[in-house]
């Protein structure tokens, strides 16, 4: 038996007003704090944060780091995903559960095995010595190539997930009808796979981009002080230095970052070609 408006709004009321009372209202007087001064409402916090050339450069290696995992996550994903759905459906099954495994694993865990594979004695080195690569060591950790993988591995599932539902959604013969009439491989997978699923992209995009920027824990593993990002960053200045008018600016700024990159990704996916 199916709910009539009313009744659906009179359920839906009170996981509203928790939501309300417990999440947006803390958020709210966290947030305003960014544009609180002395002399009332202001955007000084925000000036004086991109003033200093530290949190600049940290903004900045921020976004670069978001992008790059989502542009490296939306290309392996296509492939993946356009492998996994060429598959037999039991052999499907099997390969989507190993891509969905590595979200049961605590991402604590699986950013401690990195600092196995790319110590100093892990395996990468062992192997670039062993080949006469390099005579000593070198140094993995701690670097932006470190964050990178370590993100791309956290957050790529979610982007073939997402690329696998949408690519499931297409015409078994659109594709091979394209080849039949002259496409390349590449003409196929911009006039028909890239339009057919540019919600799946929207979808993956946001979530890989939004979770690169806001992950704390891979960046403070694999980074450490040495390749400061933005939530990094956010939480010296909450339990370092108590400044708390800072920690509001980066909190707004990692927010609105999030929405835009989610229009931006829309208003991609809306362009007909």
């Amino acid at each position: 038996m199916f709910l009539n408006r009313k009744e659906g709004l009179a359920l839906a009321l009170p996981a509203a007003f928790f939501t309300l009372l417990f999440f947006l209202v803390p958020v709210g007087i966290l947030l305003s704090v960014a544009f609180q001064s002395d002399t009332g409402w202001s955007l000084n916090g925000y000036f004086e944060f991109f003033s200093k050339p530290l949190n600049r450069a940290v903004f900045w290696r921020t976004l670069k780091l978001g992008l790059l995992v989502a542009g490296a996550s939306a290309i392996i994903g296509y492939a993946a995903a356009f492998c996994i759905v060429s598959l037999p459906p039991k052999s499907r099954g099997r390969i989507f559960g190993l891509v969905v495994l590595p979200l049961m694993i605590s991402p604590v865990a699986r950013t401690y095995a990195w600092i196995v594979i790319l110590g100093r004695t892990g395996i990468v080195n062992d192997v670039i010595v062993g080949l006469g690569l390099s005579d000593t060591p070198i140094r993995l950790l701690f670097t932006e190539t470190a964050v990178f993988i370590g993100l791309l591995q956290l957050f790529l599932p979610l982007m073939i997930i997402s690329l696998v539902s949408a690519m499931e959604n297409i015409p078994r013969d659109v594709i091979p009808a394209a080849r039949v009439l002259g496409a390349s491989w590449l003409q196929v997978f911009l006039r028909v796979i890239l339009p057919l699923t540019k919600e799946g992209l929207v979808i993956g995009g946001t979530l890989v981009f939004t979770g690169a920027l806001t992950a704390y824990i891979t960046p403070a593993i694999l980074g450490g002080s040495k390749v400061l990002m933005l939530e990094t960053l956010l939480y010296q200045k909450v339990n370092v230095s108590n400044d708390f008018v800072s920690a509001s600016v980066i909190a707004m700024i990692l927010i609105v970052m999030s929405f835009t990159a989610n229009i931006v990704l829309k208003r991609i996916a809306s362009v007909r070609r």
